[in-house]
């Protein structure tokens, strides 16, 4: 059984330890406050789409992420099954999650009988309880929107609303607030050195963010140098093209409220948005 990193998930009290961090920073000024509200936030519903097709370029290969409702496989990260639109996964506790909220709102769903296979393989790459089925039950609950408003609001919940309150409290424009949504899909906000939090204390020791005085872009250089260091210190992670090719190309453009069109690379694949 490969044991499982514990950067990329940990679900422990994520809110109230990204709400601890956002306390930490001191408030920015009446007018740094305005220009980052005068821009629309990676939570407008055009940029919160533009949010979904960047992650789903890297984490699906494509940029319709609707179609990801349905996706499962184990990739071989030693995290057991991979799946729906951003990558629940059997062994890190959110999949977990995930069901049980499609089992509290639907009783009696096809996924609910694997809730104490879920559990069971918790912190592990174990298929145990899952197989043969799993896969199969899971796409044809992925047909249910109820699955699928579960998905998106486990999103919303764990990863997309944290990353955009911290991203805002930190004075940073959309693609800040997009550089931190990646990294807490990837890392979680655990206590490890590659976690979120960590990420962005590693960056803190470097440069500022808006909201303490210092430059969006210097900072923001200084973020995605952190997010990388974190990244090459996990084999699974250590293609870090989805920085490299993709966020620091709208950085290096000054493209700091991540306006279209956009162009990026994610693992040597090609995308553009108009």
């Amino acid at each position: 059984m490969v044991p499982i990193p514990a950067s990329r998930r940990t679900f422990l009290a994520l809110t109230g330890a990204l709400a601890g961090a956002a306390a930490a920073t001191p408030l920015f000024a009446p007018s740094r406050a305005a220009a980052v509200t005068a821009a629309a936030g990676l939570d407008d519903p055009a940029k919160k789409e533009i949010a979904m097709k960047l992650v789903s370029s890297a984490e699906n290969s494509s940029l319709d992420w609707k179609a990801q409702y349905k996706y499962i496989e184990d990739i071989g990260d030693g995290r057991g099954y991979t799946a729906g639109i951003i990558g629940f996964c059997s062994g890190t506790g959110d999949m977990l999650d995930l069901v049980e909220l499609y089992t509290d709102r639907k009783p009696g769903n096809v996924l609910a009988k694997y809730l104490p296979a879920l559990r069971s393989v918790d912190g592990s790459d174990s298929h145990a309880g899952l197989d043969p089925d799993y896969p199969k039950d899971w796409r044809k609950a992925a047909q249910d929107t109820a699955f699928q408003r579960a998905q998106n609001d486990e999103r919303d919940r764990v990863y997309f609303n944290p990353a955009v309150k911290q991203g805002k409290a930190d004075g940073l424009r959309a693609l800040g607030q997009f550089a931190y949504y990646d990294a807490l899909v990837m890392h979680g906000d655990g206590d490890d050195p590659t976690s979120f939090r960590n990420i962005r204390k590693r960056a803190l020791r470097s440069a500022k963010p808006p909201a303490q005085g210092g430059n969006e872009t210097t900072y923001l250089n200084a973020f995605l140098d952190a997010r990388v260091w974190a990244m090459k210190q996990e084999e699974a992670h250590s293609d870090t093209s989805r920085v490299d090719t993709a966020q620091r190309v709208f950085l290096r453009k000054g493209n700091l409220d991540l306006n279209p069109p956009l162009d990026w690379k994610v693992y040597g694949d090609s995308y553009h948005l108009d």
